[in-house]
């Protein structure tokens, strides 16, 4: 299998696949295929791993795709942002829910809980994350542009709850205060920041999709009195 991840800020990965060879995407996130690509939706792993792909964000059913001779598929995430490749050799990577994108068979997608309840709670992704491993290759995009560290054995990194797209099984996964009672409250950086604690690779992402809806808020269409308003706030940008 070859891959290329094309864009910048709303990318997509496009697999080429030889006759023979299948890879399995979220549903809905197809963009493009060769005429020959043969399309199979199927609860992958049985009922029981379809629920669970329910509770982390997924879908229940995955779409698999094997091409009759060689082909090419594309798919892109949701939102605006990143795809990264993860590489898998028998090793496990955990990822925040929704994260996961496609993937060739030989890559299983679970769901795992965090082992800490104050992490579960407060650390920004939840209990629940998406467990990838087994053999090949992995795709899982997030909201815009990643920062990659390789931690070493007990070197931590204190990071803003919501902003880890995903970490190796060897990483310790933890929450924190955010400092003094003041910087808690007028701070601006919330009450609570994830840890991570090496040996293992992390990736993080520069913004959440709270954050992105957050920003975007002020310049939605407003309903007021049971009534639609169709102007927008950037008419005040302009000067109107």
């Amino acid at each position: 299998m070859e891959y290329e991840i094309i864009g910048d800020n709303l990318q997509m990965v496009v697999v080429k696949l030889s006759s023979g060879d299948t890879v399995y995407g979220e549903a809905g996130s197809m963009i493009y295929m060769s005429d020959n690509m043969q399309m199979n939706a199927q609860a992958k792993g049985g009922f029981l791993k379809g629920i669970k792909r329910k509770i982390a964000g997924e879908s229940f059913f995955m779409t698999n795709f094997t091409p009759n001779g060689d082909g090419f598929v594309a798919f892109a995430g949701n939102i605006p942002g990143k795809i990264k490749a993860i590489e898998l050799k028998g090793n496990e990577f955990l990822a925040q829910k929704d994260a996961f994108l496609c993937a060739q068979s030989g890559v299983d997608l679970d769901i795992a809980f965090t082992k800490k309840l104050g992490a579960g709670f407060f650390g920004g992704e939840g209990f629940i994350l998406e467990k990838l491993s087994g053999n090949g290759t992995v795709f899982i995009h997030a909201c815009g542009d990643f920062v990659e560290m390789n931690l070493s054995p007990g070197e931590v990194v204190k990071v803003d709850t919501g902003s880890v797209v995903g970490f190796d099984n060897t990483v310790d996964y933890d929450i924190t205060l955010a400092g003094n009672v003041k910087s808690m409250l007028f701070g601006g950086e919330g009450i609570f920041l994830t840890t991570l604690k090496g040996p293992g690779h992390v990736i993080l992402q520069s913004m959440t999709v709270a954050n992105l809806a957050a920003a975007l808020r002020p310049f939605m269409i407003s309903r007021t009195s049971g009534r639609s308003s169709s102007s927008f706030s950037i008419g005040g940008l302009l000067g109107d």
